[in-house]
């Protein structure tokens, strides 16, 4: 099926699975992490949303995925978007399931991983039709923040020296503090080209990194007031639990949500895979693609909230 998001002059392609019960059952959207993902998230040789889908709907949950922007069957240009515009192509979906599945409006919910986790609350700001909302490793601070925690971790795994990594963070500074200051993007792509010699200068500039390098999740976690569950593995290098989780937790608080639930999961990395190191050239060694008791967590929190 396709889904027009009229507004951005955007296609999107999707799978809409649902349960074989006769009775009205919730149905929850999912949302990608950062990149361009098909529907099925496919990383690593592993369909997350794939398995998630399939769980859920065999639960009783209907699930929508859709091809990110540029991928798949979905049209749009994902290299001039920002998260702003993906939180508007879930938004379509919500729109789309409200004109054409039968579902009460009041049962439609977010399910977002890693990025996906952080456009889940923008996205139900924006839609008085949201019920509810997962967010699977999804950030709790800004990017900038991230990617200084995630570089670290990163370099220490790998060997590097108290040194090496307090060097690579100064770098890291310099970089950032060129993209928050400097408005016109070729001078910025010189000054960085200047700092690093990295040809990756050009990624750093683009509307969607700019974006999310400074914006803060916690703006949207504070003022959404729906059920939100939000789970992190111990093991996440990428969006790492100790630095996120509280922080999405004591936002839901200082905004007086009063169905906030966070949760982690021991040695769980960002895919919720069973691991040794939650590093990511590990994903692809694993088997398994989401741990049975994430999949277990996921439904049986919205069935409850769902009755």
């Amino acid at each position: 099926m396709t889904i027009q998001n009229s507004a951005a002059g955007v296609k999107l392609a999707g799978t809409l699975t649902t349960p074989r019960a006769a009775e009205a059952y919730p149905v929850v959207i999912l949302i990608t992490g950062s990149g361009q993902q098909d529907r099925n998230e496919s990383i690593a040789g592993h369909q997350p949303f794939l398995v998630l889908a399939d769980y859920l709907t065999r639960r009783g949950i209907a699930v929508l995925r859709l091809d990110d922007r540029g991928i798949g069957g979905s049209t749009g240009n994902a290299a001039l978007a920002t998260s702003e515009d993906f939180a508007g192509d879930a938004l379509a979906a919500v729109e789309f399931l409200k004109s054409y599945y039968s579902t009460s409006k009041s049962r439609i919910g977010l399910i977002g991983h890693s990025e996906g986790g952080m456009i889940a609350p923008m996205v139900a700001l924006r839609s008085k039709d949201v019920a509810f909302e997962v967010l699977l490793a999804g950030p709790g601070v800004t990017g900038e923040q991230i990617l200084y925690e995630q570089a670290t971790t990163l370099a220490q795994s790998q060997g590097a020296s108290a040194e090496q990594v307090a060097q690579a963070r100064a770098q890291q500074e310099r970089i950032y503090g060129v993209l928050k200051s400097e408005t016109d993007v070729a001078v910025m792509r010189d000054r960085i080209r200047a700092i690093s010699g990295d040809a990756s200068a050009q990624a750093l500039t683009s509307p969607w990194f700019r974006f999310f390098l400074t914006y803060d999740p916690a703006t949207a976690l504070r003022a959404v007031k729906i059920p939100t569950l939000a789970l992190n593995g111990e093991k996440d290098v990428q969006v790492p639990f100790k630095q996120n989780l509280p922080a999405i937790e004591a936002a839901l608080k200082a905004g007086g949500n009063t169905d906030g639930t966070v949760r982690s999961f021991p040695n769980l990395n960002h895919l919720f895979q069973t691991s040794k190191t939650g590093l990511p050239n590990e994903y692809a060694q694993i088997e398994e693609t989401m741990a049975p008791v994430v999949l277990e967590a996921i439904a049986e929190w919205i069935l409850a909230r769902a009755k």
